[in-house]
């Protein structure tokens, strides 16, 4: 399936070209003196450049459980054993949730285009519920470890922002 494509031309550009994604539609902006012909081999050229990148940066479930239990590793003294970590396409007023009763963590898979540290920022939150169920001093002691935790908390409330989602605030 082809995705909806947008052309942008600038006279302002004059060698580069650049593709990026926004509301489902790749948008590749494109110096204005290319020709007709000159566009569909860019367009093509940065379409497969963009699923590229974007394939690469996609963890399956799998790869999900694994990054966890390096974060817990890592950042909670493997403190913690998930059951399961997965993506979920029903989650829309939070980044991710954690049923600690059975251990499982759930990414909302709105974070799958967000970079890696942003991910593991979520991933890590979700993780230390499983030491402390609530968002008290001890919580926040684990997922300050993270060393961008504030830099992944804003870049989120930015992301919500911008997207005029209604996400509960994690204080």
């Amino acid at each position: 399936m082809t995705p909806e494509v947008e052309v942008r031309r600038s006279h302002r550009r004059t060698r580069t070209v650049s593709a990026y994604r926004k509301d489902g539609t790749v948008i590749v902006m494109i110096p204005a003196r290319f020709t007709r012909a000159e566009e569909t081999e860019w367009v093509d050229t940065m379409l497969g450049k963009l699923a590229r990148t974007e394939q690469r940066g996609r963890r399956n479930d799998e790869q999900l459980m694994r990054r966890a239990r390096e974060l817990g590793r890592d950042y909670l003294h493997g403190k913690v054993a998930p059951v399961s970590v997965r993506w979920v396409s029903n989650m829309t007023t939070r980044w991710g949730s954690c049923t600690t009763a059975e251990a499982t963590i759930r990414l909302s898979d709105r974070l799958r285009t967000m970079p890696a540290w942003v991910i593991d920022y979520v991933l890590l939150h979700e993780l230390a519920h499983l030491i402390e169920p609530n968002h008290n001093a001890r919580f926040w002691h684990w997922v300050d470890r993270f060393p961008k935790a504030e830099r992944a908390k804003g870049y989120l409330e930015g992301v919500a922002a911008a997207a005029h989602l209604d996400l509960e605030p994690c204080d």
